[in-house]
């Protein structure tokens, strides 16, 4: 969870952490929730009509979004996941203004009076990417650890590969699991 510094404006991964816990308020919460099946429900309907958003709706997710980065922990979270997280994180430094970045996400999550969690305002978004970049490459191989041998090997040798294959279809890694499950491995 996050939690105010003391003695600075910002807060650090120190006192900051990769939770961002929400506080138990008598917030309604709840009805927010269900205006967001409402929307969801409209945007799945191709309902042309616009969805009203309101400002502690936009704040939830924000911090939901923010919820993405514990996953990169979750050995059962997938590779395509763990990499848009990543893209998303450790974006260029140029994006960090538009809505809905990282940076923003912090910012509105840390300052809002309508945030879920509790008020701990600046958050520095480097000391969190310093933290997330420390254990990210033990994130990876614990969720790397699950796949066969040549998976390991094609994502050491060439992961830019990997990623391209899974941006244009995120199950593509299981597809082929699946189908050498049925054939066989014709080089094993």
């Amino acid at each position: 969870m996050l939690h105010p510094n003391e003695s600075h404006n910002v807060a650090g991964p120190a006192s900051a952490g990769l939770a961002f816990t929400p506080i138990a308020t008598s917030s309604h919460r709840p009805s927010a929730r269900a205006s967001d099946i409402a929307c969801a429900d409209a945007l799945l309907d191709d309902d042309p009509s616009p969805v009203e958003w309101s400002e502690e709706d936009i704040v939830f997710l924000h911090w939901r979004l923010l919820q993405e980065v514990s996953q990169l922990a979750d050995p059962a979270t997938p590779l395509e996941e763990k990499f848009d997280t990543l893209r998303w994180v450790f974006t260029e430094r140029e994006k960090e203004g538009r809505p809905f970045s990282f940076v923003s996400c912090l910012r509105v999550v840390g300052c809002s009076p309508l945030s879920p969690i509790a008020y701990c305002g600046l958050v520095d978004a480097e000391e969190l990417r310093d933290l997330i970049r420390n254990s990210v490459k033990a994130w990876l191989s614990e969720t790397l650890a699950r796949y066969p041998d040549w998976v390991r090997e094609a994502i050491a040798v060439n992961p830019a590969w990997i990623e391209a294959r899974l941006a244009k279809n995120p199950q593509w890694i299981n597809e082929q699991l699946k189908r050498m499950s049925a054939e066989g491995d014709l080089f094993a």
